[in-house]
């Protein structure tokens, strides 16, 4: 039986289980206190690098092979995957034992690749198969507002994590806490320590059975049933016919590539805004509350991108981005003291438009066969951008600090990493417009003969 085209999305079951999913997945309380939670465990600075690091060559590495098997053996198979690592991924942090460094971080590392598996594994599986459900059982046209939805819900349970995450972790306001509500309990940092992965855990849980509710579609178990005696070597072959797909569709080459763009300037700054906060004069008590009110932003911007896909074309918006990442980039060069927040307000807001355009593009254009893959395709060149604008970061700070060592030998240690840093900033706008015009160079010459970019919708 079709549902009615002027039917809510939202009654649809798989709607709403995909907003969950993508709710609980996302839902992770040791956030705001994510680098100091590692090091309190007894990790050092340099183990905590290589862990990241670690993390991200796993979504690098299982990112597109995720995505076509998803398309293969079922997108709710890869999504029950996501839900397992992530409990035996929290379970991990929850239970580390503390006092033996090595063991500490033998633990740490696998709780690291099991993350970025469960990120790989549920990156384009959750989407592909939202998206379909919604051909099948729905209205297509209807898919912005399931956008706008569910990354307002997103932005409610952000908010109540940086909040709650960083306020359980400090002992201090834990024991006030309990101390007025006449509680006999005395919190120590080795007892608060582990609240946040805790809290995380019970997410880990909701998601986990989240997904086990989900219906894969029409589509995802013809594509099981064709796929199961042949499910590495197919999976292989959807990877490779996906890139190729994407290499002669011109109009979904330029969309990755251009929010590639966006994505790997704007989340390095995002990486590093504790020290910008930190130089214009923010305490550091209130950095959970503006990662709060940040997040506030996903209760607007959505609608907002809304409006601009179904009123103007894609080029258009990819100039408003552009031309706002440029004006917020230039704007955290001044460093001025707590109006600086502003340039940071503006690059998250940029961050909001690009994943509801990208989500938006891709889908629209991309069969069902290999959605899932697509989407992968992406999220792996974002995190490859990611990766080498790390690199070439790290390469700038090394450059920098041995100029501004040499030309001013006096600095203490805390004042030379100031000052290093601020001049790294002032790279960015250049970064930024220099590779933004190769893509905007590339895209005139792969769209000459389309009109996809002009057209509204």
């Amino acid at each position: 039986m079709e549902t009615s085209p002027k039917t809510s999305p939202f009654k649809i079951r798989n709607i709403r289980l995909f907003i969950a999913f993508r709710v609980f997945f996302n839902c992770r309380f040791y956030y705001p206190v994510f680098t100091i939670l590692f090091l309190d465990y007894g990790l050092t600075l340099e183990q905590f690098a290589l862990l990241n690091a670690a993390w991200a060559a796993t979504i690098v590495v299982l990112e597109v092979p995720s995505g076509a098997l998803a398309d293969t053996v079922g997108r709710k198979n890869l999504l029950v995957s996501t839900g397992v690592l992530m409990v035996i991924e929290m379970v991990l942090l929850c239970f580390a034992p503390r006092g033996n460094p090595d063991l500490l971080f033998a633990i740490f590392l696998v709780n690291r690749i099991l993350s970025g598996a469960a990120e790989a594994s549920a990156s384009g599986a959750d989407e592909a198969i939202a998206y379909d459900t919604l051909k099948e059982e729905g209205d297509i046209k209807d898919w912005p507002r399931v956008l706008e939805k569910q990354m307002q819900l997103r932005s409610v349970a952000f908010i109540i994590c940086m909040s709650l995450g960083a306020a359980v972790y400090d002992p201090d306001l834990m024991q006030r806490m309990v101390d007025w509500l006449g509680f006999n309990v005395h919190f120590t940092q080795d007892i608060t320590l582990r609240i946040p992965p805790l809290l995380t855990l019970l997410m880990a849980i909701m998601t986990l059975l989240t997904v086990l509710l989900i219906r894969e579609t029409g589509r995802g178990n013809d594509q099981m049933n064709a796929g199961r005696d042949t499910t590495i070597t197919q999976a292989f072959k959807l990877t490779l016919a996906a890139g190729k797909w994407i290499l002669k569709t011109p109009f979904a080459l330029v969309i990755i590539l251009a929010g590639l763009q966006f994505d790997n300037c704007i989340r390095m700054i995002i990486t590093l805004r504790s020290q910008y906060y930190r130089l214009i004069d923010l305490p550091e008590a209130i950095f959970g509350l503006i990662g709060s009110a940040l997040a506030v932003l996903g209760l607007v911007m959505p609608r907002l991108a809304r409006s601009l896909v179904r009123n103007h074309s894609p080029g258009f918006n990819l100039g408003v981005m552009a031309g706002f990442t440029f004006i917020g980039l230039i704007g955290m060069t001044f460093f001025w003291p707590f109006i600086g927040l502003i340039p940071m307000i503006v690059l998250t807001a940029v961050m909001y438009l690009q994943n509801f355009f990208q989500s938006h593009y891709l889908n629209r254009i991309t069969d069902s066969h290999q959605r899932a893959t697509v989407l992968s395709f992406k999220g792996l060149s974002f995190n490859l951008a990611y990766g080498v604008i790390g690199v070439l970061y790290s390469l700038l700070l090394a450059r920098l600090r041995f100029q501004v060592g040499a030309a001013q030998p006096g600095l203490v240690d805390a004042q030379l990493e100031n000052l290093v840093f601020m001049k790294s900033i002032a790279w960015f706008p250049g970064y930024f417009l220099l590779t933004m015009l190769a893509v905007l160079v590339f895209a005139r010459w792969r769209l000459k003969n389309s009109d996809a970019h002009k057209k509204p919708g």
